[in-house]
């Protein structure tokens, strides 16, 4: 759409209300909203102002304005709001200089966009993120000078099989066990369907969504694929629709990597492939599970710059509950074809060009796709720059390895911390064509350990009193 395009798609609509959407560093959406009167062509030329010192990331206080940029091509009707509200996805501007914010998440996407194109190897890259989540019917946390808790309760929770619910009809899923069943074990499948329903309303193309492996509601609805910065628009809108159709029931939707002990996180697993000229730069029929030179290069960018991605790809402490052996959280760092116990798994559904993939099942869903994908992209391309292999293949269920097997086998990062460490040491890789700076880099960093890690190190866990009170 054009500017003007948009105006009049907002006129014949009935809108009243337009809504500013972006996102900040650690990805979550923000917006604010004007009246559909103001809204003209210079909206969109001159930008919106708004105050980056509020934003998490972004400005300090004595530079704390700073202008959004409506992309007139994400204009859609706001598929929760009740009053007829116009939703439009931004870029962010200096107002002095009128550049590019380098700290625009969005505007980082577009530039790992274009440094592809700049390299030769390729014109385009897909991306299909599976992003997991749990639905909740009651959260409740607290955390002060003298008591910390967090309390889940579900319907569907196996730990509910005994409650007395006046009546209880059991069909709780056991630990572990919710792939895939029918209802009524299954009691989420109509409100997954009116989040497929709301998400393709909104123009977002849905493959498929299914009851998750954990009890207590987890989930998965997967997006078609589509390129990199469409792709984290669309993730941003995913996690809104899901968390508002879901509240609208009464139910409450997380995206935490790890909030069930003792049952499977939510990952995010990543499914990518470069293309050129109408072609699959990933494919090739004589090659290991028809992949190409090329795309095994690429994975041995992902494996090489594993351990510093993970500080963006799985970015909270919380992720690091998730990226631990036995619930198909993939901890060492190595490819296979089928095996979902690799970080990297080449899948072989199909054996047509157009399906030649690689999937990096390291990703969970707290993190910002648009940083992530970006991240993933720039370590792929360092692979096939240098030619980097990742070495044999490894076919065996990894989690059944002899000792001295796995013991040659590298693993992820154990901590947000290592893996803020590790990006602190490998992130030349990132830097190349500007498209992350190095002010990004660091502050990501500074934001990661100071907000997150340290008030997370100086609060006592509840655990602790069980295994420390007594001593």
């Amino acid at each position: 759409m054009t500017p003007s395009e948009v105006i009049a798609f907002a006129k014949e609509k009935g809108i009243r209300i337009v809504d500013v959407k972006f996102t900040d560093l650690p990805g979550m959406w923000q917006h604010f909203s004007i009246p559909v009167s103001e809204l003209d062509e210079g909206a969109f030329e001159d930008g919106l102002g708004f105050d980056g010192s509020s934003i998490r990331g972004f400005q300090a206080i004595n530079e704390s304005d700073m202008l959004l940029f409506p992309d007139p091509n994400t204009a859609i009707v706001d598929p929760v709001c009740q009053i007829p509200t116009l939703s439009l996805i931004c870029n962010i501007k200096d107002p002095i200089t009128l550049e590019n914010y380098t700290r625009d998440v969005r505007h980082i996407s577009q530039k790992a966009e274009a440094y592809l194109i700049s390299t030769g190897i390729a014109d385009t890259s897909y991306w299909g993120p599976e992003a997991e989540f749990y639905l909740f019917n009651d959260i409740r946390y607290g955390q002060n000078q003298h008591s910390g808790y967090y309390y889940i309760d579900s319907v569907e929770a196996s730990w509910n099989t005994g409650k007395d619910e006046r009546p209880n009809l059991g069909y709780k899923p056991r630990y572990k066990e919710g792939y895939f069943p029918v209802p009524p074990s299954d009691k989420f499948q109509d409100i997954r369907s009116e989040m497929v329903l709301k998400l393709i309303e909104c123009g977002v193309d849905i493959e498929l969504h299914h009851h998750e492996v954990g009890t207590a509601g987890q989930a998965e609805i997967d997006i078609r694929f589509d390129t990199m910065t469409t792709i984290g628009d669309r993730m941003a809108l995913y996690k809104y629709v899901i968390k508002n159709v879901a509240r609208a029931h009464n139910l409450t939707a997380t995206f935490m990597p790890k909030p069930l002990f003792e049952d499977n996180g939510s990952g995010m697993h990543t499914h990518q492939s470069l293309w050129k000229d109408g072609k699959n730069v990933f494919y090739d029929p004589q090659g290991y599970a028809l992949l190409s030179e090329s795309g095994l290069y690429y994975i041995g960018g992902l494996l090489k710059h594993l351990p510093s991605l993970c500080a963006i790809i799985a970015p909270t402490t919380n992720s690091y509950k998730r990226l631990v052996p036995g619930y198909e959280a993939p901890v060492n760092i190595a490819y296979s074809q089928r095996n979902r116990s690799a970080c990297v798994r080449i899948p072989v559904y199909s054996k047509s060009e157009r399906s030649k993939r690689v999937e990096l099942r390291t990703p969970d869903p707290s993190c910002n796709t648009y940083l992530a994908c970006s991240a993933m992209l720039m370590a792929g391309l360092d692979g096939i720059q240098n030619r980097i292999h990742p070495g044999d293949s490894l076919d065996k269920d990894l989690y059944d390895l002899e000792p001295e097997e796995l013991a040659e086998i590298e693993s992820v990062p154990t901590s947000l911390s290592d893996s803020l460490d590790a990006l602190e040491e490998d992130h030349d890789y990132l830097l190349k064509g500007d498209v992350f700076t190095q002010d990004v880099i660091d502050t990501w960093i500074q934001y990661k350990r100071e907000n997150e890690i340290a008030a997370v190190n100086l609060r006592p866990h509840p655990y602790e009193f069980h295994l420390y009170y007594d001593i």
